[in-house]
């Protein structure tokens, strides 16, 4: 896809999700919103993933570590063709599969997140394993910014560090808010990028709103022998104008207005399963 095809394609999936929240009255819109650009380029432009055999051996692996944001993911998932889009309609529903956190029973989904601070740990080893086992696929692992005062996640880094996981892909969605208020608030994060490189991270940072900004990081050389971090500044809600930069809206749901005037925003008609 061109970055306009990707950035139509961020919309409708941001449309998907906050349709998902509003019809079970349950989900994350805000952390939905800011991610939402970041899954659009690694599931169209990015992934080497398979649809029709989910588990590949050399599919590269993807996980949500912020699983919290799974409307975004599963809207992804079933948009890519890795389960009907019928079942979106059934999200958070009693006996569904399609459940408030990552569900590895969902085609597509490697393991089940949501506990903040896993998410690096496990994209560690399935890095390790691909390295001592020969394998080419990459690993890349979504967190949010909130996450980064798990003490897991800095264990994580400095064994990725050690065991110089390049072919190994962590993205901060740097939003600043987190549920309880502003993550410098909350636990200061200050120079995020500085924290990585002294860990022996390979740092950038980008607008992860930017769709071209987000493809030209993903396909620029990297440093070898040393894991590699983006920490990507996006905007809590983004493409709501209810409930961009809004704490509020990590956890609320929209009314029928506000699914309404999401639409209008987002430039589209409606969601696309239903």
């Amino acid at each position: 896809m061109d970055i306009e095809s990707l950035k139509r394609k961020a919309a409708l999936l941001r449309a998907d999700a906050v349709t998902m929240v509003h019809d079970a009255s349950t989900g994350h819109t805000g952390g939905d919103m800011s991610a939402a650009d970041i899954v659009t380029a690694l599931y169209y432009d990015v992934l080497r993933v398979y649809p029709e055999n989910a588990k590949a051996p050399d599919r590269d692996r993807f996980f949500l570590s912020k699983g919290h944001s799974c409307e975004i993911y599963y809207a992804a998932l079933a948009d890519r063709g890795f389960f009907p889009k019928e079942e979106l309609k059934t999200f958070s529903m009693a006996g569904s599969r399609i459940i408030g956190h990552p569900n590895n029973a969902v085609p597509g989904v490697e393991v089940c997140t949501g506990a903040l601070g896993h998410g690096l740990p496990v994209a560690v080893g399935a890095a390790l394993g691909a390295k001592r086992l020969g394998k080419s696929y990459r690993v890349y692992v979504l967190m949010g910014d909130g996450e980064q005062a798990e003490g897991s996640v800095w264990e994580a880094a400095m064994a990725a560090a050690n065991y110089k996981l390049d072919n190994l892909y962590a993205i901060v969605d740097r939003n600043g808010l987190q549920i309880s208020g502003s993550t410098e608030d909350v636990m200061a994060l200050d120079d995020l990028g500085a924290k990585y490189r002294a860990f022996g991270w390979d740092v950038d940072t980008c607008d992860g709103n930017d769709m071209a900004a987000l493809i030209n990081y993903f396909h620029s050389p990297k440093t070898e022998g040393k894991p590699h971090c983006l920490i990507a500044r996006t905007v809590k809600g983004k493409g709501l104008p209810f409930a961009e930069n809004q704490a509020a809206w990590h956890h609320k749901v929209p009314n029928d207005g506000q699914l309404a005037e999401a639409y209008e925003a987002l430039g589209v008609k409606g969601a696309s399963f239903k």
